[in-house]
């Protein structure tokens, strides 16, 4: 299958579940395929059908949009150069989560998230060591006893009791002793941080020369600069205050930057973020909901009220 064909199954199969999803982002480099929300569900996805192809600066980018727009990264692929991904199964690349299109299935149109996650050394689940411990000392285990049936050591059963997590072949085992019901889903939906470790959210890049001048325009009117690398944006920018966001793009007004204000309009409905393009010169004010507006106009302007008014009156609103 190929990758076109591969995102438009997932949009088509989003929309079943009740997504509203984005344009495709086709401009490159490109962090992320598309963007979808559900209520208060937000997914940043990436779309390959070999996931190896997925590299660092391309996951960290990914997590720090997640961070900034309250949304979860997430990677769809059909396999790794060594497998085929399998389905009811959560890997990772680079901190992000990743699922094949059956599992990415069962989770959005069925509500049936995974339980089963890929780490080095094989395949795992989460055990919920409270139930265990109840059911074991129901049964008048002792923590030996159960370290004997299961054939690993008396510290390794308490430490699955203190919320360790257990390879697929050890929760079978545990199961099927207790009639079920000791394993509990990867939340995927939220970035699966309880299976992962925790790591910070990856630092910002650095502002680039060109990014500069509407970086010191930005923060002087209240906003936060998070520049992108490889977004359809140049940047994220957080006026904290109003609890309000800004997607926001530069360059010359061409095609190109038309082609781009469109995907951040598209972006932003699906976000409930602002769009906003600037531009040396301009011929309109607006593209779909992406305001533009000329480098000159920002020059004399110091109150935040002023430049959110300019915002506001040439594009839309974010949805509520």
């Amino acid at each position: 299958m190929t990758r076109t064909a591969l995102i438009e199954n997932l949009t088509a199969m989003l929309q079943d579940a009740g997504f509203m999803v984005s344009d495709r982002c086709s401009t490159r480099p490109k962090s992320f395929d598309i963007a979808a929300r559900r209520d208060e569900e937000l997914l940043l996805v990436k779309v390959l059908a070999n996931i190896d192809a997925f590299d660092g600066p391309t996951g960290r980018e990914m997590r720090r949009l997640g961070a900034y727009l309250g949304g979860t990264p997430l990677l769809i692929g059909l396999r790794s150069r060594d497998e085929d991904l399998k389905p009811g199964v959560v890997y990772f690349r680079h901190g992000v989560p990743v699922l094949n299109p059956d599992a990415a299935l069962e989770l959005f149109v069925h509500d049936v998230a995974p339980l089963i996650y890929a780490a080095p050394g094989g395949l795992y689940v989460n055990i919920d060591g409270d139930v265990l411990a109840d059911e074991r000392e129901e049964r008048g285990w002792s923590l030996g006893r159960l370290a004997t049936e299961l054939g690993v050591s008396r510290r390794t059963v308490s430490k699955y009791e203190d919320g360790m997590n257990a390879s697929v072949e050890v929760a079978t085992r545990l199961e099927e002793m207790f009639d079920g019901g000791l394993t509990s889903p990867v939340s995927v939906l939220d970035g699966a941080e309880d299976i992962r470790d925790a790591e910070p959210t990856p630092e910002d890049p650095e502002v680039t020369p060109e990014d500069e001048p509407i970086v010191a325009v930005l923060t002087r009117v209240g906003f936060e600069v998070h520049p992108t690398e490889r977004a359809p944006f140049n940047a994220v920018s957080e006026d904290t205050e109003h609890a309000d966001h800004l997607l926001t793009g530069h360059s010359a007004f061409t095609e190109a930057a038309v082609k781009r204000a469109r995907i951040m309009s598209s972006l932003g409905h699906i976000t409930r973020t602002r769009a906003v393009y600037f531009v040396d010169d301009a011929t309109r004010t607006s593209v779909d909901d992406t305001a533009i507006i000329e480098r000159e106009e920002l020059e004399d302007i110091d109150d935040p009220d002023e430049f959110r008014d300019m915002v506001g009156e040439r594009g839309a609103q974010p949805d509520p």
